[in-house]
């Protein structure tokens, strides 16, 4: 695995109950697996490759579609409970006896509910631009959200730059150079989710965001150290949720990025790279 990076990492398939998993490993073998989860339509090649590979140095890195996304089989659980519970399935038919595990946004939710389902199984949890149940502005796409994934873009990619990085003439630098790297891979990249994959995403999160009494309650569950990392103006999952997790995790800590959007770790991969890596260390 050595030999591979971001770029060159074969995707392989594993089936786990009815679902048949693509995925890819690389990095550094003898070494606590990193699992990273996707965010909202997000496929494998959403990542980026600075923070991979810039990972992947110290750590075995695995990226997955979950069940029902791009190269995976199934269909994608209208629950953040049930796209766990196929995470779950994913990462024992892997064989691993203990892993850490990274969430990303919509990954984020689901990274904490196998954390919460298989604390034997999760060593420690970064948890990035996402939030708590019920958390403040998540009943429903943000307003910001909204106007910004209900926008035409002369280029597709364009998009992104509104999601990840603030208006800002630096954070939009940055935006361009993670859309450089976001397409390096020329050879045998995921295919583009369709619309099925958003409605069933939007309904999972309208559950989790839903009012409740006591929403927070949960996350005094989560004993493994987790690092939280989000944009201090993140505009798809307000910043004020990452306090919300930090506040409420028994043993979190947590760094906000400057002039920094949903998409702080692709504005920042070598400060992101280097807090992930000492944290795990």
């Amino acid at each position: 695995m050595l030999n591979y990076t971001h770029h060159t990492a074969p995707t392989q398939f594993i089936d786990a109950g009815a679902v048949r998993f693509a995925y890819r490993r690389f990095g550094k073998t003898g070494t606590v697996p990193l699992v990273f989860n996707m965010h909202f339509t997000g496929t494998m090649d959403h990542w980026d490759p600075a923070v991979t590979d810039g990972i992947a140095k110290f750590r075995e890195v695995i990226l997955f579609d979950n069940a029902g996304i791009s190269s995976s089989s199934g269909e994608v659980p209208t629950s953040i409970e049930g796209m766990a519970a196929d995470a779950t399935q994913f990462i024992k038919a892997l064989n691993v006896s203990e892993i850490d595990l990274l969430g990303f946004s919509l990954g984020g939710l689901v990274a904490q509910e196998v954390a919460l389902a298989e604390p034997s199984l999760v060593r420690r949890l970064i948890l990035v631009g996402t939030g708590p149940r019920s958390g403040e502005g998540m009943q429903s796409l943000t307003p910001e959200a909204q106007a910004i994934f209900g926008a035409t873009y002369e280029e597709a990619d364009h998009l992104w730059l509104k999601v990840f990085f603030t208006p800002s003439e630096a954070s939009q630098a940055a935006g361009l150079e993670y859309l450089r790297r976001f397409r390096l891979r020329t050879e045998g990249r995921d295919p583009e989710v369709g619309e099925k994959v958003a409605q069933a995403q939007i309904e999972a999160l309208g559950k989790w965001g839903a009012l409740k009494d006591h929403p927070f309650e949960y996350l005094r569950s989560i004993k493994q150290p987790t690092l939280i990392i989000n944009g201090d103006n993140d505009v798809i999952i307000y910043s004020i949720n990452s306090k919300i997790l930090e506040q409420h995790i028994p043993n979190a800590q947590l760094s906000l990025y400057p002039d920094a959007s949903h998409g702080s770790q692709y504005q920042y991969p070598n400060r992101f790279v280097d807090d992930a890596i000492a944290f795990l260390s």
